[in-house]
């Protein structure tokens, strides 16, 4: 609170003179004064909303997110050394260890919803794009959760970013009205490479020798190489170069998964469209074989050094050997969209098939080398973990079945003393546009008679369902999805 003070100043409690919003003209000497103003009540706005935040970091702590926004590859991704998989939740990197179901969080400080992101091959950094104008690529140390560096160059949005495997560049390529292609010197802060591209690009892959590497997207397979000398100082960017693919007949595709070979297959690369072709190009970027996969429409892949993971839709995905597109099997299915949690309480029934069920679409991958585990992501916002060591005994390790829309209420169940309660202690409930009212609890408790069913690791979890699992093409909106 302050006053108006002599010299027709405001004054408040740290002394500091402030003009008076009084009106009219100063009194002259030998004239009355004119009324003293009204108190005035001034507000430091930035330093208490400061020490606000300060305030609320110190005393709340994020424990676990119940969600994922990840909509293609470029939100999901696999530390290579430790099996950890990240993936994009809102403003907010969830990096999950799936053995010990416990979950880590890196904030953008930013706060813009995140659009990309991927692990750095030695595990210890996590690099993002972000949505919205003037969108940045941002570093962040994985182990200490903060921003190491931070990089301007998009205008629109980032579509899909990458480290290189010697870990000297980040490629960040823009949404296609955007359309800029950057290449960093991330330790450097600094672009040393940059090109157009006039398509929307979907998804991008290094080779494993970092010498060049790959992107895809409408009627699009471009090489890009990186030509810059290790032993010339770079002081300005320079174009980079790209050369298309030669796709002959498959011109007209639209191209929406890439990886680049591993092992012995490091010449080639692989890419999928979303009519269901797996193509394998060799070193000189000829298209040299194409295969049908026998789906409506396919929408992601990934590879190890001797297999090929391709995401289909209707829960569908199929495994092919990497050096003769050979098909091998089909990974088993997530739950039909409809399913009756509470009786899922079973292994079995995870392999119960249902007469006429819809099955979520695959929409990521992403692949543990070191546990052989391949991470899923569905279209109704599921996540699932398989064990692929033997591709003829798959098993699941980890799953989780989320909202698929707008989340509209929480409300925490009410603690009771007696055996009134119908639900554990500590559980909430929450009710969503996906047409579901879902009850959680995030506390296992051995005595209590509530079984965790197979879908999630969330236990107890059920469901309320509305009417209606209609696959809309480019809203998640799988009401019928319970956790």
């Amino acid at each position: 609170m302050a006053a108006v003070g002599s010299g027709g100043y405001a004054r408040n409690d740290a002394g500091e003179k402030l003009p008076s919003v009084m009106a009219g003209v100063p009194a002259r000497r030998g004239q009355s004064s004119p009324p003293p103003a009204p108190p005035l009540c001034l507000r430091r706005r930035t330093r208490l909303s400061t020490a606000s935040e300060e305030t609320v970091q110190n005393r709340v702590s994020l424990e676990k997110v119940l969600g994922i926004t990840a909509q293609n590859s470029s939100g999901l991704t696999c530390d290579p050394g430790t099996g950890y998989v990240a993936y994009l939740a809102g403003c907010v990197v969830v990096i999950l260890d799936p053995k010990e179901n416990k979950q880590q969080h890196i904030f953008n400080t930013a706060r813009k919803s995140l659009s990309a992101l991927a692990f750095s091959p030695d595990g210890k950094y996590i690099v993002t794009g972000e949505n919205g104008h003037r969108p940045a690529v941002r570093i962040w140390d994985v182990e200490e959760k903060n921003q190491v560096a931070e990089m301007l160059g998009h205008k629109y949005g980032v579509a899909c970013v990458a480290f290189s495997p010697n870990m000297k560049h980040i490629v960040s390529m823009g949404y296609q009205h955007d359309m800029v292609l950057n290449v960093w010197d991330w330790k450097k802060d600094i672009v040393v490479a940059s090109n157009k591209v006039s398509c929307r690009v979907i998804a991008l892959s290094f080779s494993e020798d970092s010498s060049y590497f790959v992107t895809v997207g409408n009627r699009h397979v471009r090489f890009w190489f990186l030509e810059v000398s290790t032993e010339t100082k770079v002081t300005s960017t320079v174009p980079l170069i790209g050369r298309s693919g030669i796709l002959g007949e498959l011109h007209n595709n639209i191209f929406c998964g890439v990886a680049c070979g591993r092992g012995q297959m490091a010449g080639s690369t692989f890419c999928v469209s979303y009519s269901g072709l797996l193509c394998q190009f060799n070193e000189k970027r000829v298209l040299e074989k194409w295969i049908n996969l026998k789906v409506s429409l396919s929408s992601c892949l990934c590879v190890s050094q001797e297999l090929i993971f391709c995401g289909c839709t209707d829960g569908i995905v199929r495994i092919f050997q990497a050096h003769s597109l050979h098909y091998l099997a089909n990974l088993p299915k997530p739950h039909y969209l409809g399913v009756d949690v509470a009786q899922g309480l079973e292994p079995s029934f995870l392999f119960h098939r249902k007469a006429e069920a819809v099955y979520p679409d695959t929409v990521a991958l992403t692949f543990d080398p070191i546990h052989q585990w391949l991470s899923c992501v569905y279209k109704d916002h599921s996540i699932y973990i398989w064990d692929v060591k033997d591709i003829n005994r798959v098993g699941k390790v980890w799953s989780e079945l989320f909202h698929s829309s707008y989340v509209w209420n929480v409300e925490v169940y009410p603690e009771f003393e007696d055996q009134r309660a119908c639900l554990p202690s500590g559980s909430f409930l929450t009710c969503s546009s996906d047409n579901t009212i879902r009850f959680w609890n995030l506390e296992s408790s051995p005595d209590s008679h509530w079984q965790k069913n197979i879908f999630s690791n969330l236990a107890p979890a059920l469901q309320m369902c509305g009417h209606g699992h209609s696959q809309q093409p480019n809203t998640p909106s799988r009401g019928e999805i319970a956790s």
